[in-house]
């Protein structure tokens, strides 16, 4: 099991201080950096989930320092990856969308508002991403160790709600494959999400929402992606993180939205996440670079799992959504059920 590890963040702080990113969130806005308000460049709408809010405030700031970005202004409207993607879809503006799941990118591409090779990349239009841990108070009081451990009768599990977050999905995928065997046995794997989902207490909306509930004191341990339990520590929160030997894999897509009125610098902005700075950016950020030379840099900080499990490993989003997550999928099933 690894111990918990602190990866060089840019804080909050020091976001709201110096960027030009423009954060919108359950209606509300908030200019962050002077110059957002003042710059007659072209604006950019990010719809993304709520996670990555300080990666993206980094970003925004060494983009606005290229060539392509000059002027340009982001502004970014996160909430629950689900919610933000119907929305989207429904019609809402956006240049550049940053969801927690591929469904989300591709409810889009249905829709007409996402080219249908917006993956074809390399990378499959992953510009970074993470894998599920686990957030525990101070010491680890209940000592909690394994996926087994979260379904004690004294343990209560804190984890967003799978209709409506990407991160959920991420969350329970990976205790089902560890108990399934990667998909193998796929009856334990449901008899054990039948179990943790009786330890959730409370069901939030999105992974933010979901660790906002644990910090209140809620639950004993927080479902998470590595990213936010590192950015929690940064924080000075009361939490500590360590990532299971057996784990899932977190791939987080970006795509640039058909008929934005600034695709030039939407792709700009796209393209830059893939380039060293950008990636070396995410990984000061809490978040595990693609680019296999700058993930090699961030190795010590970013360990490799004995088990780390993909969403390949189980045929791919296409067949995972329809089978556990979708409209008559097995786990939505399991979690309409509970409530």
């Amino acid at each position: 099991m690894f111990r918990s590890r602190r990866v060089r963040l840019f804080t909050v702080s020091a976001a709201v201080a110096a960027l030009t990113l423009t954060a919108c969130s359950s209606g509300s806005s908030d200019t962050v950096g002077e110059s957002a308000a003042t710059t007659s460049g072209p604006s950019l709408t990010l719809v993304g989930y709520a996670v990555p809010k300080n990666g993206w405030d980094a970003i925004g700031e060494a983009f606005r320092a290229t060539e392509s970005g000059e002027n340009v202004t982001i502004n970014a409207d996160y909430g629950a990856s689900g919610n933000q993607s119907r929305k989207v879809a429904d019609g809402a503006p956006a240049d550049i969308v940053n969801f927690s799941v591929e469904p989300d990118v591709t409810r889009l591409v249905k829709a007409g508002k996402v080219s249908e090779d917006w993956n074809a990349g390399a990378t499959r239009g992953v510009p970074f991403g993470s894998v599920v841990s686990m957030v525990v108070r101070p010491g680890n009081p209940k000592n909690i160790r394994t996926w087994q451990d979260l379904i004690r009768p004294d343990v209560q599990v804190i984890s967003p709600s799978p209709l409506s977050s990407g991160s959920a999905k991420w969350n329970l995928l990976a205790p089902y494959a560890a108990v399934s065997n990667g998909g193998q046995d796929r009856q334990a794997g449901l008899d054990y999400i039948t179990q943790l989902v009786e330890r959730f207490p409370v069901q939030p909306d999105s992974g933010r929402s979901a660790s906002e509930a644990f910090l209140q004191g809620q639950g004993d341990v927080l479902l998470s992606y590595e990213n936010e339990a590192l950015l929690l520590e940064s924080q000075g929160q009361a939490v500590e993180h360590f990532v299971p030997e057996q784990t899932f894999r977190i791939d987080n897509p970006v795509a640039v939205v058909e008929g934005s009125s600034n695709l030039e610098q939407a792709n700009a902005l796209n393209e830059f996440l893939y380039t060293e700075e950008g990636q070396r950016i995410w990984g000061e950020s809490g978040f595990r670079p693609v680019d296999p030379g700058v993930a090699a840099e961030f190795a010590d900080e970013f360990p490799t799992p004995a088990t780390l499990y993909t969403i390949d490993q189980l045929g791919g989003w296409a067949a995972v959504d329809a089978d556990l997550f979708g409209d008559n999928g097995a786990i939505n099933a399991i979690y309409k059920a509970s409530n």
